[in-house]
């Protein structure tokens, strides 16, 4: 009885001051490193880097891979794990993966139907370039990088989407800088692009004659949200404290932890001369 009493005793205590909540389980995600044609230097650093955010903010736990196993909602043998078990997942990619039809297929339903996300960068825009579907669902493809490796006159179009805060308005970074085909702002939210005005528009490799050079975009594609991003091929970057301020805000979104505007707007008039 006195058991008892006691334990009922506590309860009441706990119910009074409000015992904690139990922690949330951090959002998962599946951040794939896989390149099937040039090897991009950075991909080992970004890893490690957004695995040491995810640990270091709480928000996500990162699984790190460098093969295509998990990009399945088919049952893996013994406890490996597959896309039911994600929350969100980053390519670092480039060419074709290995991937099977199946597979395809569940990544896109993976975003698509089951609302979940996708953050491709840099080079996953030179991913699964015969595949259109993945391209509809990244926003575009590269169509050469016409400047390589240069300091990018950059400008910040969204400076209220999740993470964009720390990066100035504009800025010069040190970047490879993709131009982008099958791409189109009545289907994205772009956060940053080029300055036109500051880049040789001569150089025999630029094909857009619109002026738009997107950096960094959002989009929808189904219930699921899609981020991507042509900056990080220097490795240096992502220990930048605005890159990574973005990518942290990015994933937030893309996991839903954070809402944000995704409307598109049309380049603005000034970015047009």
């Amino acid at each position: 009885m006195l058991l008892v009493l006691a334990l009922a005793a506590t309860a009441f205590g706990q119910a009074q001051t409000g015992a904690a909540a139990p922690a949330q389980r951090p959002k998962q995600v599946l951040f794939i490193g896989d390149e099937k044609g040039f090897r991009h230097e950075a991909i080992s650093h970004a890893m490690a880097t957004v695995e040491r955010l995810g640990r270091e903010t709480g928000l996500w736990e990162t699984h790190l891979r460098t093969d295509t196993e998990p990009l399945t909602k088919k049952k893996l043998e013994y406890n490996a794990k597959n896309l039911n078990d994600f929350d969100a997942v980053i390519f670092y990619t480039g060419g074709t993966l290995q991937m099977d039809e199946q597979q395809k297929a569940d990544l896109l339903s993976f975003v698509h139907e089951d609302g979940k996300g996708f953050l491709g960068i840099h080079s996953a825009a030179i991913t699964f370039v015969q595949w259109p579907a993945y391209g509809e669902m990244l926003g575009g493809y590269f169509d050469e990088h016409p400047w390589g490796t240069f300091d990018a006159p950059v400008v910040v179009e969204d400076p209220n989407f999740p993470g964009m805060q720390k990066w100035p308005a504009a800025l010069q970074l040190k970047d490879e800088i993709y131009q982008m085909k099958n791409y189109s702002r009545a289907n994205t939210r772009v956060l940053m692009r080029l300055d036109a005005s500051k880049v040789d528009l001569a150089n025999k490799k630029v094909k857009r004659a619109d002026r738009d050079f997107a950096v960094s975009w959002v989009k929808s594609y189904g219930k699921g949200r899609v981020f991507y991003t042509t900056l990080g091929h220097v490795p240096s970057n992502w220990d930048r404290p605005d890159m990574q301020a973005m990518m942290i805000g990015a994933i937030e979104w893309a996991t839903g932890q954070l809402d944000a505007d995704l409307t598109p707007r049309p380049l603005p008039a000034s970015a047009q001369k």
